[in-house]
């Protein structure tokens, strides 16, 4: 007998589905969520979640606006329960969730039929790609042409073998017993190419395109077959498909280079001409990204000078705003006096320290990327559900678009042809800089910024005459044009300051006068323009660095008037400013005269900002730096931000407590504790250790008993910075740090185990643990032999590490070191595994530079050798080689290397008969520095 539902539960169910994405209460929606929290722990959730799915208007008795909801809702947590439960769900619900979601893909509803292709795509991944052999060739079935299935089962079928090849892209391309899924998929999606549904050609070339950057094979040795189908579909009626067709050749530039060159003055002509379909900016999009390909690749880059005549002048038209953005912009008035609205404010990311880095997008000029056309949110939890985006207002100053793609195109084509493009390009600008119109002013002002780098040494000549005019252009009528001339003078600073070495005098005055521009920009009535300025002129601290030092007072001077004047948008591109001048001018920051001036301007605003403003990461980041400028220094003003600092962490702490508990709590915000550990980290390098020590003990709670919990918190940015701090403390600030290690080191050792890295959060763990890494060498080094009943452990994990090839190279490099210093003051306890590990520490270290940390790595490897010569094998001659490089860069970089080095090869001369061939086989040159060195080896 086939299951029903229970009517009371299941209407009940499908008013908490309904409430839990409905934004209108959020008490309700709170309480929806916690109620289905609990309903997923009941036997028959899949088959009501599938019910409710399936379930209709009239059934439900909901309008119809409020069914789609409790549907959508249903899809939504039938996805996040099979992620989360997949290996307990019963086989016989498992087999009826796979039939009914096929069946739905022919629902009325887009939105269902999308929701459902998520929900498929996630049986896949769970199940794996043979988990459910029968869904490929079903909907390869249902999208095809002459099936007998409707419009909408076709394309939801396509939609969903869309999802299933973004989420498997990897696992479709390997080798199963000799077979590859995409073998048979290839020939499939050729065919649905074809079809006489726009939507299934479209889509089935972008399931080609997901694989392109892989370069399988079967794709490779189909490359022909491709390439005519791209041919046929060229010429294609559908906009998308030839979006699509667009998006192709981007992606064959890396892929398949050489299949493009033959056909590359047919492939300018129809780019050109897909990118002056101004009805449909997605498709120009498309194709401006060709040209920021090819600049981007060597061969095919370089293979453009014959069309530059078409390209640049299809650049330079599609850098003018379009008539929308025209209308939008024009006649922006003075609002410097009136206060943002929550949804102007973006939000703020803490970046943690010593973490990769990660460039970032600016507000104007030239930024972003290109993004995937589908996405889909992968990371809910179990029992969460899906929400719908916030309704707030995106600046579409924000997006990248055909204008900003176009800029780039032309920056990173200038530097294959500096000369031809600006010849090209010179008649458009002296006939536009100084247009009637703004948007042609503003455009050629874009197109000039954006030769700046590629063409620099052709424009220089005229650059004496253009930045005064460019300097005139501050004081435009249009708010959007002094904006856009911040941000090219901030890309000019390149050029003054090369200025330096041949003409000084004419570099100081370039950069007075820049640096006087922009400043005066940033107090601008329009808050736009206040931004761009603002933005610009880190731009140019980034670019003069030190040079900015004889002006640091007057600069000074004037973020305090931006402090008086901004609201609180523009108050975070103002720390930015602040912190960046702090980095590059740091010893200056301690003059009393700019001190003074700054620090009551931040702690004024760190009095105001409170504990729940996002505005306290810019904020704290920025202190972090300022603290770090100013040293000693920071100390009058430490006691209360420390404190504080603690305070936010042990808030942060309770409330992820509260809500891990709680489902109806939020969880905080990780950036606060990011932030905030950053700030204190810095505070303990820039001041003494007397006055750092008095704030750690004296802080309540403890220090180092909230960094236990922060060591263990989920979020990779909360532990990498907490790593940072612990690493900080164990430099500046051990003998307080050291009664507390039995309690940390167990944590350190838990947190470098590489196993534990799921493949999503890779490059985020690694961060992480290279931190680790960093501060375990930190504590050795202090610590020495009580390190002894750890090390078994460590090393295990260190060497696990230094021994694979997948991990990043400063991972690798953090831990070898980590593992030479263990070996300083742990040299039996590692001798044993000498001869598995010598190896892959001696490939570590070899492109290092040579830093006292290198040093003391070398250091416990020779006191490890001396206790076990014999287990070096084979690797002393690279042993050999590594002591040549090392000591001929800094000879006395850490006291007692040579020595050691040293005993270690009067060790090999007596041990070996046949040294004198060892020191033979190496090149000369490090034979004759080991020999002017050690007269032992002479």
């Amino acid at each position: 007998m086939a299951w029903q539902p229970d009517e009371t539960q299941l209407r009940q169910l499908a008013g908490y589905l309904r409430d839990s994405l409905s934004g209108r209460d959020q008490n309700a929606q709170k309480y929806a969520t916690l109620m289905l929290s609990q309903a997923k722990s009941s036997p028959d959730i899949t088959d009501y979640l599938v019910y409710i799915l399936k379930s209709d208007a009239t059934y439900l008795g909901f309008p119809a606006d409020q069914t789609i909801l409790a549907r959508s809702a249903a899809a939504i947590s039938l996805k996040n329960l099979i992620k989360a439960k997949y290996n307990s769900i019963p086989q016989d619900k498992l087999d009826n969730i796979r039939k009914s979601m096929v069946q739905c893909l022919s629902d009325d509803n887009l939105q269902i039929r999308n929701f459902v292709g998520n929900t498929i795509t996630e049986l896949v991944r769970q199940g794996g790609v043979l988990g459910w052999p029968d869904v490929y060739g079903n909907l390869f079935s249902l999208a095809e042409d002459g099936s007998g299935h409707s419009d909408r089962v076709q394309e939801g079928a396509i939609s969903a073998l869309l999802k299933i090849c973004e989420d498997n892209t990897k696992a479709l391309n390997k080798d199963y017993s000799g077979q590859r899924p995409l073998d048979a998929f290839l020939p499939k999606l050729f065919q649905l190419m074809s079809s006489q549904k726009p939507k299934v050609r479209a889509l089935a070339l972008e399931c080609v395109n997901i694989f392109l950057p892989l370069k399988p094979k079967v794709l490779l040795d189909s490359i022909d077959v491709f390439m005519n189908h791209l041919f046929q579909m060229a010429a294609d009626p559908s906009d998308d498909v030839r979006r699509f067709v667009c998006r192709s050749f981007v992606q064959l530039v890396d892929t398949k280079p050489d299949a493009l060159l033959p056909h590359m003055s047919g492939l300018v002509d129809y780019m050109v001409i897909q990118q002056r379909n101004t009805d449909e900016p997605d498709l120009a999009l498309e194709a401006a990204e060709f040209w920021l390909s090819l600049g981007e690749h060597k061969e095919l880059g370089s293979s453009l000078g014959p069309y530059l005549t078409k390209i640049i002048p299809t650049l330079l038209e599609s850098m003018v705003y379009s008539e929308d953005d025209v209308a939008r912009l024009e006649g922006e008035r003075d609002d410097a006096e009136e206060e943002d609205r929550e949804q102007d404010i973006k939000p703020q990311f803490a970046k943690s320290k010593r973490g990769p880095a990660i460039d970032k997008p600016v507000t104007n000029g030239i930024n972003g990327a290109n993004g995937s056309a589908n996405s889909t949110n992968d990371d809910l939890s179990d029992g969460e559900i899906e929400e719908p985006e916030d309704e707030q207002e995106e600046d579409p100053e924000d997006e990248w678009n055909l204008r900003k793609c176009s800029a780039a195109a032309l920056d990173v084509l200038a530097s294959f042809f500096p000369e031809q493009i600006f010849e090209v390009s010179i008649p458009y600008l002296k006939a536009n800089l100084e247009h009637t119109e703004w948007p042609n002013r503003e455009a050629a002002v874009l197109a000039f910024g954006a030769v700046a780098e590629g063409c620099e040494a052709v424009v220089s000549p005229y650059l004496p005459d253009l930045i005064p005019f460019l300097l005139s252009l501050l004081q435009d009528k249009e708010p959007v044009v002094r904006k856009i001339t911040c941000w090219a003078l901030g890309r000019y600073t390149r050029w003054v300051v090369h200025l330096e070495r041949e003409h000084p005098d004419q570099m100081s005055k370039y950069l007075e006068m820049t640096v006087d521009g922009v400043l005066k920009t940033m107090v601008d009535r329009n808050k736009s323009v206040q931004e761009g300025a603002a933005s610009a002129f880190s731009t140019i601290e980034e670019t003069a660095a030190h040079r900015l030092t004889p002006y640091c007072l007057p600069i000074v001077q004037q973020f305090i008037k931006c402090f008086e004047m901004y609201k609180d948008r523009n108050m975070f591109i103002l720390y930015d400013c602040v912190q960046t001048l702090a980095e590059h001018v740091g010893p200056k920051f301690k003059d009393p005269e700019i001190e003074s001036v700054l620090m009551p301007a931040l702690i004024r605003r760190w009095q105001k900002v409170s504990d729940r403003s996002r505005e306290l990461f810019p904020l704290l980041e920025c202190l972090s730096y300022v603290a770090a400028a100013l040293g000693p220094n920071f100390a009058p003003y430490a006691l209360p931000i420390f404190s504080r600092c603690i305070q936010v962490v042990h808030q942060n702490l309770e409330q992820e407590l509260k809500a891990s508990q709680n489902a109806l709590l939020d969880k905080p915000d990780q950036d606060f504790l990011v932030t905030s550990l950053d700030l204190l980290s810095s505070i303990i390098q820039a001041l003494p250790e007397d006055k750092s020590g008095q704030l750690v003990e004296s802080s309540e709670p403890r220090v180092f008993d909230l960094l236990r919990y922060c060591m263990q918190d989920q979020k990779n940015d909360v532990r990498q910075s907490s790593y940072a701090l612990l690493g900080d403390c164990a430099i500046y600030l051990f003998p307080h740090l050291r009664p507390v290690l039995p309690a940390l080191l167990p944590v350190l050792v838990t947190q470098l185990d590489i196993a534990s890295i799921p493949d999503a959060l890779a490059e985020s763990s690694f961060a992480v643990i290279n931190n680790a890494c960093w501060s375990c060498g930190e504590i050795a080094r202090q610590e020495q032999n009580s390190m002894a009943p750890y090390v078994d452990k460590i090393y295990e994990r260190l060497y696990n590490i230094i021994s694979n090839p997948e991990i990043p190279p400063s991972v690798s490099e953090n831990a070898a070191i980590a593992l030479g210093r263990l070996g300083l003051h742990c040299s039996q306890n590692l001798a044993p595994y000498l001869q598995q590990f010598a190896k892959p520490f001696l490939k570590a270290l070899e492109s290092v530079e040579s830093t006292n940390e290198k040093a003391q790595a070398f250091m416990g490897l020779n006191r490890i050798i001396m206790l076990n010569p014999t287990a070096l094998g084979d690797c002393l001659v690279e042993y050999l080689n590594a002591t040549a490089d090392i000591l001929v860069v800094h000879p006395d970089r850490e006291q007692g290397l040579s020595e050691t080095f040293e005993q270690v090869l009067t060790g090999y001369k007596s041990l070996l008969p046949n040294f004198n061939q060892f020191i033979g086989s190496l090149e000369p040159t490090r034979q004759e520095r080991l020999k002017g060195r050690y007269p032992i080896v002479r």
